[in-house]
């Protein structure tokens, strides 16, 4: 009788992480749609704003508003999911997604988009903040399996969106908010029919909790870091299709290059940078070199082959930078982290938030490079506050006798990283 030879660690532990309940998985596939809307509009922005006679600003307001109301809806996700139950908080929020993104794809006008996409910030910033836990309680193969899990659902969301939003849009610009709408009612039925219900939290989370939170002077730095860092990201967002002056199709394989380096990065690359470095040095370099990056697109903006470098590379910076951010918010905390999370995404998503509308402003009255270079500015504002912080942060974390590992941070805080 012949002897089977023992499998590898690496491969058991593979087998493990692909062996999940069809539930787990049927979650996986409602987070890659969820975060598919962060960059699904982008390649349709230009064709918008010419078929429906509209400016960058106006257009830009499908950000504004999806921004705004995904951080004002942090406040209150948790107090939902603690009330309603896990898996009644994930349907509601696919349900209103799929409403939300149909009536924006039905819509003949900016306004009414930008209306609607309101209520896809609440859908999404619902199904997100409840998705993670989720995952942990019913993947096979203990925390590990569900962070990676996660994180790949993240990066092939994030990664995907802006492609699909270019093929679709390539057939009419109504494409991607139907083809949402499609995708997300495909994971309302499977986590109807795969999920069981997932008890009621033990703790009833408060509606005031996230706001008390920001008394900590730790978080409130954090915070104040990823505002300014964000008023940079959102601006590279929702600006930068129209100066490269390049179609739907082409626009979507530009930010799909974008996407497919911050998910990189975000999984593979800010740990190792972290380890290596510090967390702070980590994190103000990423932070500098990202100012560097917009300032080069201002300069160089009517250079379409630069400016489309310029938007690819940000993608690498960005996965770093969202990582280490989540990290240090983690550490320097001394409130609950979910309740830490709610209070710091409220922050950076609806004080960012005017970054969209800003930009197309300044490039209509200014000049076509200035969103770029106020970008640039605040994104070095943030790397200023982390420096003036970084006293506070290195208490705190010697407080905690020992440096939080990343994978838990990621999974603690993956929807900040959204």
């Amino acid at each position: 009788m012949t002897a089977t030879a023992p499998q590898p660690a690496s491969a058991k532990h593979s087998n493990r992480l692909l062996d999940q309940p069809r539930a787990v998985w049927a979650v996986a596939f409602a987070c890659v749609v969820a975060f598919m809307g962060i960059g699904l509009v982008d390649p349709i922005l230009p064709t918008l704003a010419h078929d429906l006679r509209a400016t960058p600003s106006d257009v830009s307001l499908l950000f504004t508003s999806y921004f705004a109301m995904t951080g004002l809806s942090m406040l209150v996700s948790g107090w939902v999911s603690s009330r309603l139950r896990p898996r009644r908080t994930l349907l509601l929020g696919l349900l209103l997604v799929v409403v939300f993104s149909a009536l924006a794809g039905a819509a003949s006008s900016v306004g009414g988009i930008a209306g609607f996409r309101l209520g896809w910030g609440l859908g999404n910033a619902l199904f997100i903040a409840t998705a993670l836990s989720v995952i942990v309680g019913a993947a096979s193969g203990g925390l590990a399996s569900a962070i990676v899990l996660f994180e790949a659902a993240l990066g092939l969301g994030i990664a995907s969106g802006p492609l699909l939003g270019g093929l679709l849009g390539g057939i009419s610009w109504r494409g991607p908010f139907f083809g949402t709408a499609v995708l997300m009612a495909v994971g309302f039925i499977l986590i109807v029919t795969l999920l069981v219900p997932v008890r009621r939290p033990k703790q009833r989370v408060s509606l005031g909790a996230p706001i008390a939170a920001l008394r900590d002077r730790g978080l409130l730095a954090m915070a104040v870091v990823a505002l300014f860092y964000n008023f940079g990201f959102f601006t590279l967002l929702a600006y930068t299709p129209f100066p490269l002056h390049l179609g739907i199709r082409q626009l979507g394989y530009v930010f799909f290059g974008w996407g497919v380096l911050l998910a990189l990065t975000s999984v593979f690359g800010a740990q190792p940078l972290e380890r290596a470095l510090g967390l702070v040095p980590a994190l103000g370099i990423a932070l500098a070199a990202f100012a560097v990056d917009l300032l080069v697109g201002a300069l160089f903006i009517d250079h379409q082959t630069v400016l489309i470098v310029v938007v690819i590379v940000s993608g690498a910076l960005l996965g770093v930078i969202n990582t280490v951010l989540t990290e240090a918010v983690m550490a320097t905390a001394r409130v609950e982290r979910p309740i830490a999370s709610s209070a710091y995404s409220f922050v950076r998503f609806t004080g960012g938030a005017i970054a969209p509308f800003l930009a197309g402003k300044l490039g209509e009255h200014v000049s076509v490079g200035a969103p770029m270079f106020v970008a640039a500015a605040m994104v070095t504002g943030s790397l200023v506050v982390l420096l003036v912080a970084r006293g506070i942060l290195a208490a705190r974390r010697a407080e905690r006798g020992r440096v939080v590992p990343m994978p838990v941070a990621i999974a603690e805080g993956a929807e900040i990283a959204a």
